[in-house]
């Protein structure tokens, strides 16, 4: 079946950074649309980074422009996010997501903390 295991979170101070993983199985990876999210306590899950089926990335929303990369590796069936600059708003859990035969799938989360 489809797993999605995310990793790489934990606390940071500001200006830090951090590598997010996102490792895939029970699907053909490199055929499918990855995206990372988040969520903010008391916020809605906001799309963060992606690729697209064409292979594309989708476009980064201005808070994390410039400072977030979206990555992947289809021999190790692994997608990745390196964050940098971290600030305190972006404190939250991050999840990725599959779409696969049109049904999205997501990870648990990995809780990112940027505090001094």
């Amino acid at each position: 079946q489809v797993q999605l295991v995310e990793s790489g979170g934990g606390l940071v101070q500001p200006g830090g950074s951090l590598r997010l993983s996102c490792a895939a199985s029970g699907f053909t990876f490199s055929n499918a649309a990855m995206r990372w999210y988040r969520q903010a306590p008391g916020k809605e899950r906001e799309l963060v980074a992606g690729f697209t089926l064409t292979g594309g990335t989708t476009n980064y929303p201005d808070s994390v422009k410039g400072r977030f990369i979206i990555s992947r590796d289809n021999a190790k069936n692994t997608m990745y996010l390196q964050m940098n600059s971290l600030k305190p708003e972006d404190t939250a859990v991050y999840y990725c997501r599959a779409v696969v035969n049109s049904y999205a799938y997501w990870g648990q989360g990995t809780q990112v903390t940027v505090s001094s």
